[in-house]
């Protein structure tokens, strides 16, 4: 006969976390949401090759992870995986442009060959709005740095006519430039402590690589936490399928994807365990996390055959109907319980640590506390990147409100039948997503810095300093319906915020 769990499951609504003892130099700003995304080899020691500075990601969906997002998410310490239900040369092209948004090092659009005249030179600096242009032999982006020109080295009616831009330009010989490899802060120290405005980062042969300008630096100052990756480009993901992996995933390692997610509402099949075993027999580098699975046996599958990171959650998401129409699911604090064991007792075994994602089932942001606590290393999130002005979909005016429209890849709009569709008949699909609206919140820096501050402020409440401290640490309670009524405001009339008194 079927197999019966002895437990209902639950939620992370379900339950409380309850204050642990908090020393004096347990303060929130000295906690780190540090959090490995990928398998390596905890036991001996190995650090893991691909971390993040904070436990978010953002979910494989059309209405969510672009490329724009994907830059605004880096910059806060998080990875996007750009959605892959699109066609491979789009994808591709999304990689390629968060790949070439260098954290404060400008690829320079503004370059120009020292024959040229400062008629020409006006005329560049009229179509591309920049002041500041770069000199190269051929004038190309790339090409071997001649000097740098500016507006203030020259007044154009002053000049001769027929001035070349070398007349001008002030030289390489005197020019302070810093080395490829150079990483942001480094190259920042060399502006301030020379007092210039920009400073060209040249390789070992003297070709211009980039230039890095003061003004960003107050940007940059913003973004402690950026993600990047060993050239300075900000780290992103690509969602991928089990069809066509094969032909798209060489597409997006040459656009530069650092970490890939078979995305799937159900990972434990041997359409995962085969995609698995070729990517990475074809790259044996490669990082593909793998899901979504719900219990100790999905995990292990998934973890033997060579998962980078596992994925938990199967029905959990605001817009997903999967359980409705299929009946298949958990909760998702359930599922994250038991997955989590899981992982311990596979690195107990074999001192390998595969990272765990809950993905879905988050609500408040305290819920994200509550993954983390449950032994998730880090969260995929939908609804909650879908609110704010990055995301790639539409924002309307609906009954006199702000919103954003929010749809599920398993929804009709989304027509990603890839991630769903197991085979059978043409013609008989049917929509485990549905289409709506999510209240729009703004800008992604400001949300993700509130959501971070109640999550380490509730860290410090339980007495720990890093999301692992807070995994051995952690005190959870189950509570009742009536506890979760009571721990909202009840039993006064709330004041509305936009009736003042006379």
């Amino acid at each position: 006969m079927a197999y019966f769990f002895d437990e209902p499951s639950h939620t992370f609504g379900e339950y409380l976390l309850v204050p642990g003892y908090t020393p004096a130099d347990y303060t929130p700003d000295r906690v780190t949401l540090k959090t490995p995304v990928v398998r390596f080899n905890k036991k001996d020691g190995e650090n893991c090759p691909l971390s993040m500075n904070i436990p978010m990601v953002s979910a494989v969906m059309q209405a969510v992870s672009d490329d724009k997002l994907a830059i605004a998410l880096a910059k806060e310490g998080g990875i996007s995986f750009i959605y892959g239900s699109q066609s491979i040369e789009d994808q591709a092209a999304m990689i390629s442009r968060v790949k070439s948004y260098k954290a404060g090092f400008v690829t320079s659009d503004s370059n120009i060959r020292p024959e040229a005249t400062l008629e020409e030179l006006v005329a560049l600096q009229a179509k591309t709005g920049h002041s500041t242009v770069a000199v190269t032999a051929d004038g190309e982006a790339h090409g071997k740095l001649l000097g740098i020109i500016t507006s203030r080295d020259f007044r154009l009616h002053h000049c001769p006519e027929g001035a070349k831009v070398s007349d001008y330009m002030t030289p390489l010989e005197d020019l302070i430039t810093g080395k490829d490899g150079i990483t942001l802060s480094e190259a920042n120290e060399l502006i301030w402590a020379n007092k210039v405005n920009q400073l060209p980062i040249v390789d070992g042969d003297g070709n211009l690589v980039s230039l890095v300008f003061r003004k960003d630096y107050s940007t940059h100052e913003a973004h402690p936490l950026e993600l990047l990756d060993s050239k300075q480009r900000y780290i992103v993901g690509a969602g991928i399928n089990t069809r066509d992996y094969m032909q798209r995933v060489p597409a997006l390692l040459e656009a530069g994807a650092d970490v890939f997610c078979l995305d799937s509402s159900e990972g434990y099949s041997e359409f995962q365990s085969r995609a698995l075993k070729e990517l990475h027999e074809a790259y044996p580098n490669i990082k593909v996390g793998a899901g979504n699975v719900v219990d100790r046996d999905g995990f292990m599958f998934l973890a033997e055959n060579g998962a980078d990171f596992v994925k938990i959650g199967i029905g959990g998401g605001s817009i997903c109907i999967t359980r409705e129409q299929k009946g298949i699911g958990r909760g998702q604090a359930t599922a994250t319980i038991e997955v989590a064991k899981a992982r311990d007792e596979y690195y107990a075994k074999t001192g390998i640590y595969v990272p765990i994602c809950s993905d879905g089932g988050i609500v408040q942001d305290y819920h994200i506390t509550l993954a983390l606590a449950m032994g998730a290393d880090f969260v995929m999130l939908g609804r909650y990147f879908a609110r704010f002005d990055e995301s790639p979909s539409n924002k309307l005016v609906i009954n006199g409100n702000y919103v954003k429209e929010y749809w599920g890849e398993g929804s009709n709009r989304a027509r990603n039948w890839q991630r769903y569709d197991l085979g059978g008949k043409k013609g008989l699909s049917f929509e485990e997503g549905v289409d709506s609206y999510v209240p729009y919140a703004g800008h992604l820096h400001d949300n993700v810095a509130l959501t971070i501050r109640k999550i380490t402020h509730t860290m410090s409440n339980c007495g720990a300093l890093s999301i692992e401290e807070l995994q051995q640490k952690a005190k959870i309670t189950l509570v009742s319906p009536v506890t979760i009524q009571e721990g909202s405001a009840h039993d006064v009339i709330v004041k509305n915020t936009s009736i003042h008194a006379e």
